[in-house]
C-alpha cells in the first residue's frame, strides 16, 4: 500500500500568479540591492486602520483580558451584532436581510474557494476570462476539469472579457450549473451596469442556475448605474451568493475579516431534482470546518459601520481612488489603452507594441523598478496586458507613474 495524493492538484500551473510575482520581484532586489522597488502588483494596501476601528480593537482585547468579559469560542456564522450592522446596511440599497443569511468568515479569498464544496462535481463551471485565478483553481483542485491547454482547463466554460464586447462578458453558450462573477472585476477593474447584471440574473433564473458573486470592491463604485450588490437586481435573492470583504475597504488584509450572503431563498437540486436549501449546508460546512472570527476583529469590522467610521472610510477608499486617477491619466498621457480605475482600484493597461504581459512586466521592473501583475496570469484572454493597483501611497504612485513616462515604449 502507498499513500495517494489528490492527483487533481498536479494539473495545477506550477506557481500561483503571485507567488511567481513575488519571486520575480525578490530576484530582482536580491541583484540590485540598492534598487527603490515600488509595488502596485499585488493588492495590498497601505493606509493603516483607522481610528475609530483600531478603539473598538483595543477595547475588544481589553475584555479579552477581564474574567467577566472574557469571550471563548464564538459562534461560527459571526456574533450577531457584526451580522445586524452588515444587514442594517444593506438596507440602503433596497435590500432586506436576514442575520442568519449572513456568515462572517475569514477572507472573500477563502469563501470563495470554499464554497464550491457544498455543490455537486459534475456542476458545469463558468468563469469570466481574465479571472481572479482562486475561482478557477479551486475547481481544478476538486476534480471538476481536465488538463490545461492553452491558458484554459478543460471542462470549464470562459466567457471572455475584452476589448471588443467592452469587456461585458456573454452569456455562456452552452447550459452552466455555476457562474462566478467579480464586479467591479478584478483584475480588469471594469464594471457592470444593473441592466447588464440583470441579464445575468435571468439567464441564472431561467436556467436554474447559481451566481457567485464577488463584490469585494463595492466600496470603490463612484458610477450610480452600478450597482453596490446583486441584491440590487429583481430576483437575485433566489440564484446568487455574494461575497464580501473589509481587506480592501477597511484595511483588513492583515486582519482578516469577511462575510458571504447566502438567501434563504436560494435553492440547488439533489439528484432527483428535488429542492434544497443551499443556506443550511453552507452552514453546516462552516460549522463543522471553520471556528469563526476572533472577537476583537469583529469588534473592529462593526465600527466600521459606525458614523465616524463610515467617515474615515471614505477618506481611504478616496485616497486610493485619488492614485487610481493618477495612473488612469499619467498612463492614457502616455498613449496607452487604460481601463478600470473609474469604480475600482484596479487599472488594466495594454502592453505596448504587441509585448507580452511578462515581457511588460519585466520591462517595469528592470526599468522602473514598478511592480505589476501580469495579464495572462488571469487567463488567455489578459494575454498582453498588465494589472497595476491603486494600493501605494500617493507619493509612491507618483513616483511609478515618473518612472514609466520617462522608458521609451
Amino acid at each position: 500500500m502507498v499513500v495517494k495524493i489528490n492527483e487533481n492538484y498536479l494539473k495545477l500551473k506550477n506557481s500561483y500568479l503571485f507567488v511567481e510575482v513575488a519571486r520575480r520581484e525578490a530576484e530582482f532586489v536580491e541583484n540590485n540591492p540598492d534598487a527603490d522597488v515600488i509595488k502596485m502588483g499585488i493588492g495590498d494596501v497601505t493606509k493603516p486602520l483607522t481610528p475609530t476601528i483600531v478603539k473598538a480593537f483595543k477595547d475588544a482585547v481589553d475584555e479579552m483580558g477581564n474574567a467577566d468579559t472574557f469571550m471563548g469560542y464564538g459562534p461560527e456564522q459571526g456574533y450577531e451584532f457584526l451580522a445586524k450592522a452588515i444587514a442594517k446596511d444593506y438596507e440602503q440599497y433596497g435590500v432586506n436581510l436576514d442575520t442568519s443569511e449572513i456568515f462572517i468568515s475569514d477572507g472573500a479569498k477563502c469563501d470563495t474557494g470554499n464554497i464550491q464544496e457544498i455543490f455537486g462535481i459534475d456542476n458545469k463551471i463558468a468563469v469570466t476570462d481574465p479571472v481572479y485565478t482562486v475561482y478557477v483553481d479551486t475547481n481544478v483542485m476538486a476534480g471538476r476539469t481536465g488538463e490545461m491547454e492553452d491558458g484554459m482547463y478543460e471542462g470549464l466554460v470562459y466567457l471572455k472579457c475584452n476589448t471588443e464586447n467592452g469587456f461585458v462578458p456573454e452569456l455562456p453558450s452552452e447550459p452552466v450549473d455555476i457562474i462566478y462573477l467579480c464586479y467591479p472585476n478584478n483584475p480588469t477593474g471594469t464594471t457592470l451596469t444593473k441592466d447588464q447584471l440583470k441579464v445575468f440574473v435571468d439567464y441564472a433564473k431561467e436556467n436554474k442556475s447559481i451566481i457567485l458573486f464577488d463584490a469585494a470592491y463595492q466600496a470603490f463604485i463612484n458610477e450610480d448605474n452600478v450597482p453596490h450588490t446583486i441584491y440590487e437586481i429583481e430576483g437575485a435573492e433566489e440564484v446568487a451568493i455574494e461575497f464580501r470583504s473589509f481587506s480592501k475597504t477597511a484595511g483588513f488584509t492583515g486582519t482578516r475579516c469577511a462575510f458571504t450572503v447566502v438567501p434563504k431563498q436560494l435553492m440547488a437540486y439533489d439528484e432527483e431534482a428535488n429542492e434544497v436549501e443551499v443556506n443550511p449546508l453552507w452552514n453546516r460546512r462552516q460549522t463543522t470546518k471553520f471556528n469563526g472570527v476572533s472577537y476583537p476583529v469583529q469588534k473592529a469590522a462593526e465600527a466600521m459601520y459606525t458614523e465616524e467610521g463610515k467617515k474615515e472610510i471614505k477618506e481611504i477608499i478616496d485616497y486610493y481612488m485619488e492614485n487610481a486617477k493618477v495612473i488612469r491619466d499619467s498612463l492614457t498621457d502616455l498613449g496607452l489603452e487604460v481601463y478600470g480605475g473609474v469604480s475600482s482600484p484596479y487599472i488594466w493597461v495594454k502592453a505596448p507594441n504587441d509585448m507580452d504581459s511578462w515581457a511588460f512586466f519585466d520591462l517595469l521592473l528592470n526599468e522602473a523598478n514598478v511592480v505589476g501583475t501580469p495579464g495572462s496570469g488571469f487567463g488567455p484572454s489578459g494575454e498582453g496586458y498588465l494589472r497595476l493597483t491603486a494600493f501605494n501611497t500617493l507619493e509612491n504612485t507618483k513616483e511609478a507613474m515618473a518612472r514609466i513616462s520617462k522608458l521609451e515604449f
